[in-house]
């Protein structure tokens, strides 16, 4: 009778709220750069032509029924070609693009099967000509790095206005942040794993941890097994679901050495599925560099939640469209249940870039990405791949990280911002927390944080401006990504939620030059916009994990980030898929209804996070954009996924 009950409040609901998601675009210059003048025309790029969806609407309808019991279409997902047919470019559209390709005298390139884009290789002299944009060199005058760029925006053919959505791979401009973070040196620690556990251990024998044998007790030093006994898991466990039968599949853009998730995974004495790691290098493979700890962690994290699922892990160069390129293949693989990334920017980098020459600014728009990660998020909804993206560590102020941030020449200011592609409507953005734990630093006295809270150092800053002085260190913004996208309008399982906010007023983005504050970017005021995250678990690195990664010199504590959100949210998607029996699909619709209608409480799926702040948005009943609906009871959410 209850399931029943369920099932129509669910399917009358989801019925009323879903409505179209349509965008909202802005222009504006936002890195400053000096324009060395044009690439050498003889450079080879690889660029991705993404074709426009047809019949947008009806597919957000099907996404819609597939999450809506009772609906004609519910949990009947598409497969990549059945997604093709019906949505994806025809073959004569498909045609048109090639035959204009090899005009401009480059081939006609591969078509990926889910008909969304066409990826050719050709010289920038070409593709400059083929657009009708001139491409330059630029240095930044942020970091000093070079790359290119088209100066001004693509001219599309007019005969394939409506069939080209973007060419994307003629900037090298965006590098994507990792989204982990470590602690201070009070909490982090170096060294071999049995090390790292020994000192855990004997601290978790002063106080002793229940539950999961794979846990520590010991903040800073938390594994896969804290995360389950936190967010009540392991009535999973003890019920044999482990992830068996399901697919995880990480994005990421560093590579990194398999062996180190496998010693991850022996040395807190879990067993999981033998050979189950399987790497495919996008566009030639990440780099073993900076990020490959982001990966490592990636796979330890969602692999050690669910152990016997398969990893499949799309690893990608850091530049250009390789970042798309992953996402785009993993989704329309279509072998992965669930997905995840732990990289992103901010949103309002994939508006434009600045070129700086003497006093002049050229403006020229790009939402490219914003636009092909739609497009990719809703392939991956309608086959039912539930997709994660981490919501960045400058808590409010998501530029603070990538930019810095001050008032002297050569710096720039910190507007409310979020992070992408986590801002996407279609996706499910992981948000940060701060669990209970005491806390002392340098000469200071032991404090304490004794509710789950929403994660900002802004509780470190006093601490520092109180017992060491006031300005002596700068933790400004660090903290767990949230707030309100000025792109994407509010989506329909938002709009009755309550606790939703609109922009606030008066943000811009300022660069300070020598001869005083340039306005980059004014951002729109009271925008209904979407707001992040949705989840959050434990990301505060003072409360953080252990993580392995040779790249970075083996085994550290202190570490986190919203990076271990999304793969921790990943694993757990895993879970629910081998305990339903079927896919899970897009998270959403689904967990906000169920907030929506049941609220919080000993039965309820979520924990309410009412305190903590990640310095602008505050820890209250109900929905925030510090930590959205909350925390997760998995064993909850797994009983009402499983009684329809």
């Amino acid at each position: 009778m209850l399931a029943k009950l369920h099932q129509k409040v669910l399917a009358a609901s989801l019925t009323l709220l879903f409505s179209t998601v349509t965008t909202v675009s802005l222009a504006a210059d936002v890195k400053p750069a000096l324009d060395m003048g044009a690439t050498s025309n003889a450079q080879k790029v690889n660029v991705t032509l993404v074709l426009k969806l047809h019949n947008q609407e009806q597919l957000e309808d099907y996404i819609r029924q597939t999450v809506t019991p009772g609906s004609a279409h519910y949990r009947q997902f598409l497969t990549t070609s059945q997604f093709a047919n019906q949505y994806g470019a025809t073959d004569a559209e498909i045609a048109q693009v090639q035959s204009f390709l090899q005009k401009q005298g480059l081939a006609a390139g591969t078509v990926l099967p889910n008909h969304m884009a066409i990826q050719v290789s050709g010289t920038l002299a070409q593709f400059s000509a083929a657009f009708q944009a001139p491409i330059h060199t630029f240095v930044s005058r942020e970091n000093g790095r070079s790359f290119h760029r088209p100066t001004q925006p693509l001219v599309l053919p007019s005969s394939l206005a409506n069939v080209l959505l973007h060419a994307s791979g003629l900037s090298n401009e965006h590098q994507f942040l990792s989204h982990r973070i470590s602690a201070p040196s009070d909490v982090r620690q170096q060294g071999s794993l049995q090390t790292l556990a020994k000192t855990a251990a004997t601290a978790k024998a002063a106080t002793p941890s229940s539950g999961n044998p794979t846990a520590t007790g010991v903040p800073g030093s938390y594994t896969v097994g804290d995360v389950a006994n936190f967010y009540n898991i392991n009535p999973l466990y003890a019920r044999g679901v482990t992830g068996k039968g399901s697919t995880i599949a990480i994005v990421t853009l560093s590579n990194f050495y398999p062996s180190d998730a496998e010693t991850y995974w022996s040395g807190i004495g879990l067993v999981t599925k033998p050979n189950r790691i399987t790497q495919i290098h996008v566009d030639g493979g990440g780099a073993f560099d900076g990020g490959s700890g982001e990966t490592a962690l990636d796979v330890e994290q969602s692999g050690g939640l669910a152990p016997d699922a398969d990893i499949l892990v799309y690893d990608a160069p850091n530049a250009g469209n390789s970042f798309t390129n992953a996402a785009m293949q993993a989704v329309s693989d279509n072998k992965a249940d669930t997905i995840s990334t732990s990289w992103g920017l901010p949103e309002i980098f994939n508006f434009a870039a600045l070129n700086v020459t003497g006093a002049s600014n050229t403006d020229t728009t790009d939402v490219g990405d914003l636009k092909i990660w739609h497009q990719i998020l809703l392939e991956a909804a309608i086959q039912g791949q539930s997709f994660f993206a981490a919501t960045g560590d400058s808590g409010a102020y998501d530029t603070v990280r990538g930019l810095g941030v001050g008032t002297t020449p050569g710096t720039f200011n910190a507007p409310l911002t979020v992070d992408s592609p986590a801002s996407d409507p279609y996706m499910t953005a992981a948000g940060g927390t701060t669990v209970p734990f005491s806390y002392h630093f340098r000469k200071g006295p032991v404090q304490s944080i004794t509710q789950e809270s929403v994660w900002g150092w802004d509780y470190i800053q006093n601490y520092f401006d109180t017992y060491v002085g006031k300005g002596v260190i700068d933790l400004f913004s660090v903290g767990g990504g949230g707030g309100v996208s000025v792109y994407w309008k509010r989506p329909f399982y938002q709009l009755f939620t309550q606790g939703i906010r609109t922009s606030e007023k008066n943000q811009t983005l300022t660069f300070n030059d020598t001869t005083g504050p340039q306005v980059l970017l004014k951002l729109p005021g009271n925008f209904h916009g979407r707001n992040i995250p949705d989840i959050s678990l434990n990301a505060d690195p003072e409360t953080g994990y252990i993580v392995v990664s040779t790249t970075d010199g083996g085994a550290f504590s202190g570490e986190g980030g919203t990076s271990f959100v999304a793969p921790q949210l990943n694993g757990i998607s895993a879970l629910l898929t081998q305990s339903s029996g079927h896919r899970v699909g897009f998270w959403n619709p689904q967990v906000y209804l169920l907030q929506n209608i049941f609220g919080y409480g000993k039965w309820s799926s979520f924990g309410d996070i009412r305190a903590g702040d990640n310095w602008f948005y505050y820890g209250k009943p109900g929905y925030e954009p510090g930590s959205g609906i909350g925390t997760l009871n998995v064993t909850n959410l797994d009983l009402f996924l499983r009684s329809f």
